[in-house]
């Protein structure tokens, strides 16, 4: 009885305080949620990104993973990566991308790792209404895309878009694999050994094998097997993801059979190469294959002298351009930004290594239907004024 007789002459006490100060009492409980509010904030700081990730998804029914056009290893690795920790907090995924899978490195990639991919064409293919963009910040490549606000972004490549509710864009990654990566070593996921069964690991959430083995080529497809533009988060990533690689599938995806056009395009863009100083272009005329032009790329940045590159190809009436850089001087990604800038229908995105774009057929006004042809000649000569840095 007594205690309570306490409290309620400080109870009384405090009431007498209140009204007697109600200005020094307005104060104090401005500074409390000052303090309070400082100390949720702090808190809130130290949340990883991989947390922050995690309480997104599972606050989601369904998400559809958007991956860019034509999408490359890294991804699908990282779309593979959201897909498979939104499983595992109940969330249902659907990865889907506008464009094709025809590089020969990417089919296999899908088909090794036995990946459910959707293609799509338009807004109304989207699988749900919270999307997430990966390996890129903006949607792009199916009509209405310009309308899509993402709930979230995952990317290493500089741009302006954002996620509306989580945006993770880091520049100074190799690969957004690294990123997808890091997200389960930070939710403390055990990687899954190709010999293992999830549950042997006796862990809440894992990094299953086909998801490992799948990041793992992600990051060494992007940063040249962690000899061009690594970090050392990348380094980490892959070290982090390694015990859950299976080998043998590593194998089969890096070492897929070439198509045939491929090989003839690679040789008609090496003999037809024009060179000015360390720089080259090479038209290699119409081509079914898109792909094969990138891969062009990547054959010629290999010759001895050549520091920086564009290869220019065809198909269909569209102009495909694919550069590479291995020059501190090259920052490919400006170089062919600049050249497609005020380019009716031209397109293009890149860094510092590597850059594409496209330029879409125009229509001519005063004729009959027919396209406006492209001077390619006239395009050389810009991309070499441009990677001179004279722009």
């Amino acid at each position: 009885m007594r205690s309570l007789s306490v409290v309620s002459e400080r109870l009384s006490w405090a009431g007498t305080v209140v009204q007697e100060n109600p200005e020094a009492t307005a104060v104090a409980l401005v500074f409390a949620l000052l303090v309070i509010g400082g100390g949720y904030l702090a808190l809130r700081g130290r949340w990883t990104a991989g947390g922050r990730f995690r309480r997104l998804l599972a606050d989601q029914d369904e998400i559809a993973v958007l991956m860019h056009p034509n999408p490359d290893p890294d991804a699908m690795s990282a779309a593979l990566g959201v897909a498979s920790l939104a499983s595992q907090v109940g969330v249902d995924a659907t990865v889907q991308y506008p464009g094709q899978i025809r590089h020969q490195e990417n089919r296999a990639f899908r088909t090794v790792l036995d990946l459910d991919l959707e293609p799509i064409s338009h807004v109304s293919d989207l699988a749900a209404e919270s999307v997430i963009l990966v390996d890129h910040n903006e949607p792009r490549g199916f009509a209405g895309a310009d309308g899509v606000l993402p709930v979230a972004v995952v990317d290493h490549h500089p741009g302006d878009g954002a996620g509306e509710r989580f945006t993770d864009v880091r520049t100074d990654y190799g690969a957004t694999a690294s990123v997808v990566a890091e997200y389960f070593k930070e939710n403390n996921a055990t990687p899954v050994p190709p010999d293992k069964h999830a549950s042997e690991t006796g862990s809440d959430l894992t990094l299953p094998t086909a998801t490992a083995t799948g990041l793992m080529y992600g990051i060494l497809a992007d940063t040249k097997h962690l000899t061009v533009g690594a970090s050392e988060a990348d380094f980490a990533a892959a070290s982090y993801v390694y015990p859950g690689v299976d080998q043998d599938s590593l194998d089969r995806i890096a070492n897929p059979a070439v198509d045939a056009e491929v090989l003839e395009v690679k040789a008609r863009a090496i003999a037809g190469r024009r060179i000015e100083g360390s720089f080259a272009v090479a038209d290699v005329g119409g081509v079914n294959n898109v792909d094969a032009i990138p891969q062009a790329a990547d054959e010629l940045i290999q010759l001895e002298g050549v520091s920086a590159v564009v290869v220019i190809g065809e198909r269909d009436g569209t102009v495909h351009l694919s550069g590479r850089s291995r020059d501190d001087r090259v920052h490919m990604g400006n170089a062919i930004e600049s050249v497609l800038t005020g380019v009716e229908n031209g397109n293009d995105g890149g860094h510092s290594r590597m850059g594409g774009g496209t330029i879409e057929p125009r229509i001519d006004p005063a004729g009959d239907g027919e396209t406006i042809p492209i001077d390619r000649d006239q395009l050389a000569d810009a991309l070499f004024r441009a990677m001179a840095g004279d722009v």
